[in-house]
């Protein structure tokens, strides 16, 4: 399958974090005893309305909320490539921009991108999206659960060929609904291994994609700013 993606940099690895969807988790409903159900009841969720991309950018990550260290990375001018996918026949039910994941499909959204102590190795992405409930949660489950079945997968980018392997892990038990994945990335006898966790909350979507440390230090305030709780 050969489609048209916008690229941006995550080190080695936003080349394939950014041009492909995640395979993860099935999403997993919070229990009634989940530590972020905040107690809403399924109607409550329903109706949350959608937060405008400009009330998204404010509940985006900042430094302060990261801590020292961490240095805002500038937005890279958009790049277009030409991917094909190979090893993977559920990406070709998606197809186009569903397949790649470059945006998700939510006209409301905010990204953001820090490194950490100036490494390319120690970075983290913050993507946030807002649409109604439904919408976000039929959504990102249609993209991630096409990709649970395709453990090894490679893609073309260019002249760029990239091995992509993946592990199902444990979701951080918030949200409404949450997926987590490790992902390693071989290019050219280099891996790089980068945690996705994806949080539903509401009509917010969070998604933290980066070292796995970082991810994991990060996830709950993430998506206590994003939900304003």
């Amino acid at each position: 399958m050969r489609v048209r993606v916008t690229t941006t940099a995550l080190g080695i690895t936003a080349l394939a974090v950014l041009a492909l969807p995640a395979c993860s988790t099935e999403a997993q409903p919070a229990s009634a005893s989940s530590p972020s159900g905040g107690g809403k009841t399924a109607s409550a969720d329903q109706t949350e309305a959608p937060l405008s991309s400009a009330v998204l950018e404010e509940r985006l990550l900042n430094e302060s909320d990261l801590g020292s260290g961490y240095t805002r990375k500038p937005e890279q001018p958009a790049q277009h490539d030409d991917v094909t996918v190979l090893g993977c026949p559920a990406l070709n039910d998606l197809g186009g921009d569903a397949a790649t994941g470059g945006s998700l499909d939510f006209t409301r959204q905010a990204k953001v991108t820090f490194a950490y102590n100036g490494s390319s190795s120690s970075e983290i992405s913050e993507e946030l999206y807002s649409d109604a409930p439904a919408k976000l949660s039929a959504g990102a489950s249609r993209i991630y659960d096409a990709m649970t079945g395709c453990p090894q997968y490679q893609v073309l980018v260019g002249d760029s060929a990239i091995d992509i392997t993946t592990q199902k892990v444990p979701a951080p038990q918030i949200g409404a609904e949450r997926w987590s994945q490790l992902m390693t990335f071989s290019v050219g006898g280099r891996d790089t291994v980068v945690k996705q966790s994806a949080i539903r909350d509401g009509s917010v979507l969070v998604i933290l994609s980066g070292s796995p440390a970082l991810v994991d230090r990060h996830i709950d305030s993430a998506l206590t700013k994003a939900a304003d709780r």
